[in-house]
């Protein structure tokens, strides 16, 4: 089972959002608080880690859809998840024209988690909003608040195919 999981706003978000209330986080997200861009000091957001390490555990594969679009900043999307322990996998990006669509569309994970994108305008902000039909069918969405996390989603894998 393939699970393609976005990360900023998602499973790790900016420092500065830690403690805040949901509202002040998706201020501080679409007023570019400078934290924003201080992508080496991401922090999980809630138990993202013990969460994935528990789904791959029971033989998810953990794939990553990151927002950033260059090599340098995938490199700090790598040494942010190694630092906090995430679980091995691949991190997929946009390149050349490149949309998150694309990506899943080629990807097609069986399961797709991201958030609601509230702080950058939402639905039409989101990946599972442009997959075609005929692929969407076959990948279950879970849409999670932004900056929410994933903690209270099914720790089962056979749990979270039937949300």
């Amino acid at each position: 089972m393939k699970i393609l999981i976005f990360l900023q706003g998602t499973i790790i978000m900016h420092k500065s959002a830690e403690g805040k209330t949901h509202e002040e986080q998706v201020s501080q997200s679409s007023n570019k608080d400078p934290s924003t861009d201080d992508y080496i000091s991401y922090i999980p957001v809630g138990d993202a880690v013990k969460k994935l390490k528990s789904w791959h555990t029971q033989g998810a594969e953990i794939l990553y859809l990151s927002a950033h679009e260059n090599d340098g900043d995938i490199e700090t999307d790598k040494l942010v998840l190694r630092k906090y322990d995430f679980p091995e996998g691949q991190i997929f990006f946009r390149h050349n024209g490149e949309s998150y669509k694309d990506i899943t569309e080629r990807i097609i994970p069986d399961i797709l988690i991201e958030d609601d994108c509230e702080s950058i305008g939402g639905e039409k902000e989101m990946t599972i909003t442009y997959v075609k039909p005929e692929v969407k069918q076959k990948i279950r969405s879970i849409v999670v608040k932004e900056f929410g996390g994933i903690d209270n989603l099914p720790g089962d894998l056979n749990d979270l195919l039937t949300l």
